[in-house]
């Protein structure tokens, strides 16, 4: 067999919050990292465009300014509306994150975040659309096929090892073989942007638990909404459903969006198409781990692409980017060992660490899942639920998944208990 020359250590694919953090830390190090994008930046992608603290740590790690200055919406907390009560939950002070969220959009995040890659050393190369796996003889990725530029000449990238970070369609481990599990939860949100000043500075990520047209009556509508301020007059509006509601697949997500901010205040605006700003989006949630295993031939699984969402509360950057980092530290292990049986002995250590961290505690999102899908005990929690603050305290750090592991208080310990105690998935 000849010899190929590596045009890279690491070759990265996609290079959203997930592929850029994975660049970033591999760069930083000392790697070589190609970093492969299908678009051009700046580009939209559908999202709430809001970040927990989880998200903010990341940054933080990336070296990345999250000043007000710098063009970041702050905000407090959480504010729950559902069950007839408007509840304001602050973000915990925590030892292991920061007291505040974010809001910024996509349309700069993902630029951002690739130029923190880039000034770290990676090499970002756009209008690279990966087609597939390069594989030697036993089956395992060398490098990628793709097609580069508008003309889409045919290219081929060689690198002893492979990240695909390339979001909800999982092109790249699907031509691996790795489809999505059907037995673990998968959402379908839908966003828009709207002109709203009476709202657009919110100082809260605003989540509505209960959602209502104005002919709905007591009925409530499938799924669950949000209003994010991004802090330049305009708001993000969006909602989603999850696989565990009887509506799921069967609903025009649009429709259901705009019955919904029917009943808004007429003072937000939101009622008048002639404020809103693009058309209504939509993109999948892949929750749980759906994608496995996240190591296999050469290739590990970042983000989306692992089905890494929190099937708490949808939340999908904080995770793409502590898996970025996380496939970062052991690749950089892996890579100082010889090709071999010992290189690969340090990178199953990815698969096994990501389900220690997360393996619970998604096992406990998808039983969350199953309950929220039924009506009556969602509309039970809300209303019992909602008029006693310290539960929702309680509630608020295990959907945002916001401890300390170690020390704590009560409420932490408890937590950390139960998704030690629960089977990983």
């Amino acid at each position: 067999m000849t010899a190929v020359e590596n045009d890279a250590d690491v070759i990265v694919v996609g290079a959203g919050p997930g592929g850029s953090a994975t660049a970033y830390h591999l760069a930083r190090h000392g790697v070589r990292v190609l970093l492969l994008e299908k678009t051009e930046f700046p580009r939209e992608k559908v999202c709430g465009d809001g970040l927990t603290p989880r998200a903010v740590r990341q940054l933080v790690r990336m070296g990345v300014d999250t000043s007000e200055e710098a063009g970041w919406l702050h905000n407090r907390g959480l504010r729950v509306i559902g069950g007839g009560v408007r509840l304001e939950l602050d973000w915990p002070d925590l030892a292991s994150f920061p007291n505040y969220g974010l809001v910024r959009t996509r349309l700069d995040f993902d630029d951002l975040l690739a130029q923190r890659a880039v000034a770290a050393g990676a090499k970002l190369c756009t209008s690279v659309n990966v087609t597939g796996p390069v594989l030697d003889p036993d089956g395992r990725a060398i490098g990628v096929e793709a097609e580069v530029g508008p003309e889409k000449a045919p290219a081929t990238f060689h690198a002893p090892l492979v990240v695909a970070a390339d979001g909800v369609s999982g092109r790249f481990p699907l031509a691996l073989g790795l489809a999505k599990r059907e037995d673990r939860p998968i959402g379908v949100a839908v966003r828009r942007y709207y002109r709203c000043p009476a709202k657009h500075d919110d100082n809260y990520l605003e989540s509505w638990l209960e959602l209502r047209s104005k002919d709905s009556g007591d009925n409530l509508l499938p799924g669950y909404g949000w209003i994010f301020g991004l802090g330049d007059g305009r708001v993000n509006v969006g909602l989603g459903v999850l696989n565990s509601s009887s509506a799921f697949g069967k609903t025009n997500y649009r429709r259901l969006l705009t019955d919904w901010l029917a009943n808004t205040p007429a003072e937000w605006g939101m009622t008048d198409e002639t404020n809103a700003e693009g058309p209504i989006l939509g993109a999948a949630l892949p929750m749980g781990f759906n994608r496995v295993p996240h190591y296999t031939r050469g290739v590990m699984l970042v983000g989306d692409s692992g089905g890494m969402v929190n099937p708490f509360n949808g939340e999908g950057i904080a995770y793409a980017m502590e898996s970025g980092e996380l496939a970062a530290e052991i690749a950089v292990q892996a890579l100082a060992r010889p090709g071999g049986a010992e290189r690969e002995r340090a990178l199953a250590a990815y698969p096994t660490e990501l389900k220690a961290r997360f393996g619970g505690y998604y096992r406990l999102g998808g039983i969350f899942v199953k309950l929220i899908g039924r009506p009556e005990i969602m509309r039970i929690a809300t209303r019992h639920g909602m008029p006693h603050p310290m539960l929702m305290r309680f509630v608020l750090k295990l959907l945002a998944n916001l401890t300390d592991p170690r020390g704590g208080d009560a409420m932490d310990r408890v937590i950390n208990a139960m998704t030690k105690v629960a089977p990983a998935v």
